[in-house]
């Protein structure tokens, strides 16, 4: 039963979600197959991508999207299976807090080969089909760190701003066929990634009061926003950057002035 409104229906278009085994892509992947996708869920956790893909009856690929003949094979596969992508989302992304001094270069490496170099390998890829087929919608994973960061996050904020700009250029670049690229900036959400700041009740308890709502967001509540972004619901947006952040990035702290 299809009570959505048609803008944001998704039949018979196919998405690739990479990092849909769990958090926001897992969230992602499930979202678009509710708005009727076919989706192709690739992770480099083959068993966990295979769990999501049969609850959103949908298939399963392993891919470590740092590993460039990797990446090709599965986007070929996906082309070969179903002539098209209409849909690509980007999730994957790693973390290491410290400060920037304490950074060794393993560690610098690590986070921009799987944030920026993995992103850019699979957007290629899937964009260049998009370029073909003379239509898609690609959505790259961003976050509040592209505009405002803390000690310790140097390193990520540096690559979740750099998706921003590599999302921009792209739409340019990939507009006159028909193509949009977007970003997703989530705020604090509930996912593997943020564990250890959930493990630790004052910094969990300081980061919900820090945006407008008061809490901490479920990976679920990202789904939306994709299926927005994928959809023809959203079919002049391109360039952009969505924050879905709980208003995080309009105000600066809960601190109720006397006024």
């Amino acid at each position: 039963m299809h009570n959505a409104d048609p803008l944001f229906r998704l039949d018979g278009r196919v998405a690739l979600v990479a990092g849909a085994a769990s958090g926001i892509g897992r969230a992602s992947a499930l979202g678009l197959a509710r708005a009727g996708a076919m989706v192709v869920c690739a992770d480099i956790d083959r068993a966990g991508a295979e769990k999501v893909a049969k609850e959103a009856g949908g298939e399963a690929v392993a891919l470590d999207i740092t590993d460039e003949g990797a990446v090709e094979n599965a986007v070929a596969q996906v082309l070969a299976r179903h002539g098209r992508i209409d849909v690509l989302v980007s999730t994957p992304a790693v973390n290491v807090r410290k400060p920037l001094l304490a950074y060794t270069t393993a560690e610098f490496e690590r986070v921009t080969r799987v944030n920026l170099l993995g992103t850019f390998l699979i957007v290629r890829a899937a964009g260049r089909a998009m370029h073909e087929q003379k239509r898609g919608s690609i959505i790259l994973m961003s976050s509040i760190r592209s505009v405002t960061t803390e000690p310790g996050q140097a390193v990520y904020a540096a690559t979740k701003a750099g998706l921003v700009q590599l999302a921009r250029t792209l739409a340019a670049e990939l507009g006159p066929a028909g193509v949009r690229v977007n970003c997703l900036a989530p705020g604090i959400v509930d996912t593997p990634l943020t564990q250890p700041i959930k493990n630790r009740p004052d910094w969990c308890e300081a980061y919900a009061r820090k945006n407008a709502l008061g809490r901490w967001a479920s990976a679920e509540e990202m789904a939306g926003p994709v299926v927005f972004l994928a959809s023809d619901a959203s079919s002049y947006v391109t360039g952009a950057v969505l924050f879905v952040d709980g208003g995080w990035t309009a105000i600066d702290g809960r601190f109720q002035p006397p006024v």
